[in-house]
């Protein structure tokens, strides 16, 4: 599947000299959307999620391992080269492509590139409208700065996990994790997001920059309304399961042969949820006739609904509900999320070539109508493009 039309970043050069997710995602992105993305990795090992496997991209007896299927995720509409950034002559290519780039994107550690002479302040001497992006686990300030940051790490320190998983006075209560690493994912939108912006003020002015995003930042700022909820109200958000701190019901029931989800965003909404469950009463009852007061009667509304989800299946359910307006849906597994027909309708499984032949990828979520998004590229081979770009680019 590829695109006829030039992408809507056609003519962008971006030289990626990030590892791991959060960078290549936000490259990824870039490459999608029609730039050239260059991807310089360490010769013989290339970047770290090469060997983040299995499953191996090929299969289990492919002769080189050197694509997990981690990989494939992040690393897709690139061109990988070999580079030795140790040495003095892979650090004089790297200033040669950057001479010759929009966007050069790092997540080393802060200062890390320095020593190399591969900082801002040095390859905006050579282009002085670079966009240079940094993203690293604390930002370039702070008492933090140094520090390594991972997912992980910042998913606890930034607030997430505390409001991540059941409550401490539940069974199986505790902090808990995103099953994603979606601090990476999330901090390489936000990239992406600051690289487009300063693209746009460089076709005003003809000024690069230097833009400086921090895992932590993104985690913070993707508390919303929890952190919202602290801010505003002085509330400290606890660990609620799957229920909704400011919305009731918005949450899992149990059914018949397993679970299903309510997602009652008005009192429109509820009062069709309840004739559908059979008790119109509820919602003339003042405990339940606001929003605001099923947030304050949120156990007693619970104990009713559950009682009588469990008398019908999943699928009976979302009939009705659906039928009656009310939003609601399964817990589907990754396997049933492939299968579903909706997701086949959107094709947001897509087959791409890989060095093994042909492999599946996710789709991009971005529809552009006049600058379709391009899955001409597969994930790259390592190094296989070196002698290609160092020709195109620097002839």
């Amino acid at each position: 599947m590829s695109s006829p039309k030039p992408g809507a970043l056609h003519g962008v050069k971006v030289l990626d000299l990030s590892r791991v997710l959060a960078g290549p995602w936000a490259t990824q992105m870039l490459g999608d959307l029609g730039a050239d993305v260059v991807k310089v990795e360490r010769p013989g090992t290339g970047d770290d999620t090469r060997a983040w496997g299995p499953p191996w991209v090929g299969g289990a007896d492919h002769p080189a391992h050197d694509m997990s299927a981690y990989f494939t995720c992040a690393n897709r509409s690139k061109r990988s080269v070999a580079i030795d950034l140790s040495s003095e002559d892979g650090q004089a290519l790297i200033r040669r492509l950057a001479a010759q780039t929009d966007v050069l994107v790092e997540n080393f550690k802060v200062g890390g590139l320095t020593q190399y002479g591969l900082d801002y302040a040095s390859l905006s001497q050579v282009n002085p409208g670079l966009i240079y992006c940094s993203i690293t686990g604390f930002g370039q300030t702070g008492p933090y700065a140094q520090r390594p940051g991972y997912d992980f790490l910042v998913q606890g320190m930034g607030g997430l996990m505390s409001v991540t998983g059941q409550a401490d006075t539940e069974p199986g209560g505790g902090p808990m994790k995103v099953g994603v690493a979606l601090v990476d994912v999330m901090t390489g939108l936000y990239a992406s997001n600051a690289i487009l912006a300063a693209l746009q003020h460089r076709h005003r002015t003809g000024e690069g920059q230097h833009i400086d995003v921090a895992l932590l930042d993104v985690q913070v700022a993707a508390l919303a309304n929890q952190a919202a909820n602290h801010l505003v109200g002085g509330l400290v958000p606890q660990r609620m399961g799957n229920a909704h701190p400011n919305i009731v019901p918005y949450q899992d029931f149990p059914t018949a042969d397993g679970h299903m989800i309510l997602t009652v965003g008005n009192d429109g909404q509820f009062e069709r949820l309840c004739t559908v469950a059979g008790h119109a009463e509820w919602a003339a009852d003042a405990r339940f006739r606001t929003n605001a007061a099923r947030v304050e009667h949120r156990e007693a509304l619970v104990a009713l609904l559950r009682a009588e989800t469990v008398k019908r299946t999943t699928a009976q359910w979302i009939d009705a509900l659906e039928k009656a307006g009310v939003p609601c849906g399964p817990i589907n597994d990754i396997a049933q999320v492939f299968a579903d027909p909706h997701v086949v309708a959107r094709s947001l499984r897509v087959p791409m070539p890989g060095p093994a032949g042909e492999l599946s990828t996710v789709a991009s979520p971005l529809r552009l109508s006049a600058t379709p998004v391009s899955y001409a590229l597969g994930p790259p081979a390592l190094g296989a493009h070196t002698e290609e770009v160092v020709r195109e680019w620097l002839s």
